[in-house]
């Protein structure tokens, strides 16, 4: 349960819901890893793919996460495809930040976490497994213009549901004041 939900939250709610679209869009179907097919394919992916460990730090767990490659948000701009998702532990799905405080790549997370845990001899290993599955489940190598549009959209989206909040407080006050009090 949130604690503070803010017009922020909204906007980048609705980011996340436009990245599943675009994903499916390139996948040819839908992709909800709750149920149906997108469910058997995230287990796949889980416990075939990764055989039930995190990808990041290689620990078996049977609370693995959905771990987004490239990060599910309006930096990165990842989609919710096959392709982009692995499975993770609650520790590693904490994305590192940079000295700058932005969020490392995924890469760059992996070898912190290899470094951090005395394991950067394993970082080659897992960085490959990544790839393959990157690879396997065909997650789409956009072109400039198509990161591009998605950015623009993404910006616009993200600014006109901020707007949007902001407007209904302003007629919720105007409703208020003319017919509660």
């Amino acid at each position: 349960m949130a604690v503070y939900n803010s017009a922020s939250d909204a906007a980048n709610t609705a980011i996340r819901a436009f990245l599943t679209k675009v994903g499916e869009y390139y996948l040819g179907h839908s992709f909800n890893t709750g149920s149906g097919k997108g469910k058997a394919i995230w287990l796949s992916i889980r416990d075939d793919d990764f055989k039930g460990c995190c990808a990041y730090c290689g620990e078996r767990n049977e609370k693995l996460q959905i771990e987004h490659i490239l990060m599910f948000n309006r930096t990165e701009f990842g989609l919710h495809h096959p392709g982009n998702i692995v499975p993770c532990c609650k520790d590693c799905n904490r994305r590192e930040r940079r000295e700058d405080k932005s969020y490392c790549n995924w890469e760059q997370h992996l070898a912190k976490v290899c470094d951090r845990r005395g394991e950067s001899s394993n970082n080659e290993a897992r960085r490959k497994k990544i790839c393959a599955s990157i690879k396997k489940h065909n997650y789409p190598e956009l072109n400039m213009n198509e990161k591009h549009a998605i950015r623009v959209i993404a910006g616009s989206l993200y600014e006109n549901i901020k707007a949007e909040s902001d407007k209904s407080l302003d007629l919720y006050k105007q409703l208020d004041s003319a017919f509660v009090q």
